[in-house]
């Protein structure tokens, strides 16, 4: 191995990242993209506008309006109107929710008759309309907890929900997104920058001193590649400071498995955007088709939005296609769960990550010529 003749790559390669001010684009964007999502993708639903009518006005319907209140999930209103005008406000888009409590509420509760509680929710985005309606049954659900005890109605045989939550006790959205968000960067930013480093040279012309040059093809690559990969390693801690300090995302797993996942990962992301450069011609073709393999398939299958057991047929598999699903697992289990190397699932998904790196290296390699067209 020429060691000289790659430190004067690798030397060319950083004086040109600085002259380039793509050293900027190496730490700042990464900042950016969790900053911005990390504080703007909100999964949970808090302050639905929902519109109460009470038709009753009895002591339990007043019970039930009242868990609606004094709460962060709602913001209620009880209106006296019709409610042909209540549906016309959901229309209006001014509630996300109608309430209809009927006349004979407290009488029918009374007698132990069923009684029907007409809710309409705005579906116009259907995530959001689910989560508002889980909301209003499991309210509507302790309000009648609360009734059936006041009224002296027996409890017996009834089932008593003892709940707790795992792994994100406090059910923060930060908690669930920034670790994800972590990911998707390591996955974006290196490859966005490996996919210059080659075809850069095809457009100025400086690719035929690689031609002319002892070097191999495993070796120009690797003189490449490293400067990108050194600096790219300072954003691992850097995005770990960021999520843990200014996010308050909890860390409960192995440091040494989320930074050696980390660099691996880095390495995936550095031969995809490899690749792309040697197949490539043109910059502004290896960014796009960049952008394209690695923005898409990180928010879509990296189980941040939607998790990857939800999914079935042709989704299921394509997300085992992509690394990012097993780095993003790793991720997970270092910021919430805390498995570490305990976990033998982690371990798999640690030599799955090498397969990849080892995949997208040598076919980058195979494709690379050195000789002119």
């Amino acid at each position: 191995m020429k060691i000289a003749t790659i430190k004067a790559y690798m030397l060319k390669e950083f004086m040109e990242l600085y002259r380039t001010k793509l050293l900027v684009m190496v730490y700042l964007m990464p900042i950016m993209i969790v900053l911005l999502f990390g504080y703007g993708i909100k999964m949970d639903v808090t302050h639905a506008r929902v519109l109460i009518i009470d038709n009753d006005q009895s002591k339990y319907s007043q019970l039930l309006t009242s868990k609606f209140e004094h709460t962060k999930y709602f913001d209620a209103k009880v209106l006296h109107i019709s409610e042909k005008e209540a549906l016309h406000s959901i229309k209006k888009a001014q509630s996300d929710a109608i309430i209809i409590i009927p006349n004979s509420f407290e009488k029918r509760l009374l007698h132990g008759q069923k009684s029907e509680i007409g809710v309409f929710v705005d579906a116009a985005f259907p995530t959001r309309a689910t989560t508002i309606e889980s909301y209003i049954q499991g309210t509507i659900l302790d309000a009648d907890s609360d009734v059936a005890q006041k009224s002296g109605m027996s409890t017996k045989g009834m089932i008593t929900l003892n709940q707790r939550t795992l792994f994100n006790q406090a059910m923060r959205d930060e908690d669930a997104i920034v670790p994800g968000l972590i990911g998707l960067v390591l996955l974006i930013a290196p490859a966005i920058l490996s996919a210059l480093l080659i075809v850069k040279e095809k457009e100025k012309g400086t690719i035929f001193n690689f031609y002319a040059s002892p070097l191999s093809k495993g070796e120009f690559l690797l003189a490449k590649l490293l400067p990108a990969f050194l600096l790219h390693s300072l954003n691992i801690f850097i995005l770990f400071l960021v999520a843990l300090y200014i996010f308050d995302v909890p860390f409960r797993g192995s440091f040494m498995l989320y930074w050696l996942s980390s660099e691996l990962y880095i390495l995936i992301s550095l031969s995809i955007g490899m690749l792309i450069s040697v197949v490539t011609k043109r910059q502004i073709v290896a960014v796009v088709l960049t952008v394209i393999i690695t923005i898409i398939p990180g928010f879509l299958y990296s189980g941040m939005l939607m998790p990857i057991s939800s999914m079935s047929g042709e989704s299921y598999i394509e997300a085992h296609m992509f690394p990012v699903m097993y780095y993003t697992h790793i991720l997970y289990d270092t910021f919430l769960i805390g498995q570490g190397l305990a976990s033998e699932k982690n371990i798999f998904y640690l030599f799955i990550l090498v397969g990849f790196f080892l995949g997208f290296f040598s076919i980058g390699m195979m494709l690379l010529k050195k000789e002119m067209k």
